[in-house]
């Protein structure tokens, strides 16, 4: 199943450390099966606020992903955006081919029913 790094990054101001991050990074996560699926573009907020910058890395698996993540590669090339950038950086499996979200709203519901200790109905 595949697997997702997002980051939610805030802005930054220019500074050579990013710049070499972001020229050395792809080359630790392609051994792993990664890719960016989002880098460098703008985002419309629909809802909410969202400031800062989207990333989004997408991996064959979550073991990939994390692999990649632990990796001394990675680890060594991290601090160059972390001194410099703030932000959120997840990790989450993506939902299979055959993933029906009918099925997760049924379960939710069937939970809710009275008798089932779920309910919230004193």
């Amino acid at each position: 199943m595949s697997a997702y790094v997002i980051g939610h990054l805030q802005e930054a101001a220019p500074h050579p450390e990013i710049a070499e991050y972001i020229a050395r990074v792809t080359s630790t996560f392609e051994p792993y099966g990664g890719r960016f699926l989002v880098h460098a573009a703008q985002h419309e907020v629909k809802e909410g606020s969202w400031p800062g910058h989207v990333v989004v890395i997408g991996f064959p698996s979550v073991a990939q992903a994390r692999a990649w993540w632990d990796s001394d590669a990675y680890q060594e090339l991290a601090p160059l955006r972390s001194r410099h950038i703030e932000g959120d950086i997840i990790l989450v499996p993506g939902v299979g081919e055959d993933y029906d979200a009918t099925q997760t709203a049924k379960a939710m519901l069937e939970a809710l029913q009275p008798g089932t200790g779920h309910d919230r109905t004193p």
